[in-house]
């Protein structure tokens, strides 16, 4: 079992190509999902910080790619989320634009964990997602979020994995996660650890 509250720093805020770090000698794990799949609140959940990733209540409040160094081991990359509609077409390509160069030049980065709300299944841009992970041979792990609050986490876990087995960048197993009754925590702290 490993102890909380772990270390956990922010490092960087990154809003353009250029100030994406160039030399980071660790490994680096990012978390990616939609507006209000619960990113921040995850990464604070795994660390056992309430002030770690900064949480909003309002959609789409992640507009960097957020560097934090957790345990002294490992870079968590909190990336900002997508399918949030009330943001300008040229604020969406720069994003795009931010998120594509990050993936495809980072020798470092381990996985992505594609965040996905249980109550909602995996959507068109999480497809689109998926796609883009596949396109930059980026390994990504599904994990699902607010298990609490539905009664058929088995069955939709099951579902995904069957989905997701066509897709080669795809780790095999999807993990099941809530953060308000510190479901799957340890799991997904020992994943990255």
């Amino acid at each position: 079992m490993i102890k909380l509250p772990l270390e956990c720093k922010f490092v960087a805020g990154v809003t353009s190509v250029d100030q994406i770090p160039k030399s980071i000698y660790m490994p680096e794990v990012a978390f990616a999902g939609r507006s209000n799949v619960g990113k921040s609140s995850l990464i604070n959940a795994l660390v056992g910080q309430k002030k770690c990733a900064r949480v909003s209540a309002s959609p789409g409040s992640t507009r960097q790619i957020n560097f934090f160094l957790f345990a002294n081991k490992v870079f968590l990359v909190d990336l900002p989320g997508y399918g949030y509609a009330s943001i300008s077409k040229s604020v969406r390509k720069a994003w795009d634009n931010l998120l594509l160069t990050y993936l495809k030049e980072r020798p470092n980065l381990r996985r992505v964990f594609l965040l996905i709300d249980s109550r909602h299944g995996i959507k068109k841009n999480d497809e689109e997602m998926m796609e883009v992970l596949n396109n930059t041979a980026v390994v990504y792990q599904i994990v699902l979020t607010k298990i609490d609050k539905i009664n058929n986490a088995a069955i939709i876990r099951s579902e995904i994995e069957e989905r997701i087995s066509n897709f080669a960048a795809a780790y095999p197993s999807v993990l099941l996660t809530s953060v308000k009754k510190s479901i799957g925590m340890q799991e997904l702290r020992k994943n990255i650890l």
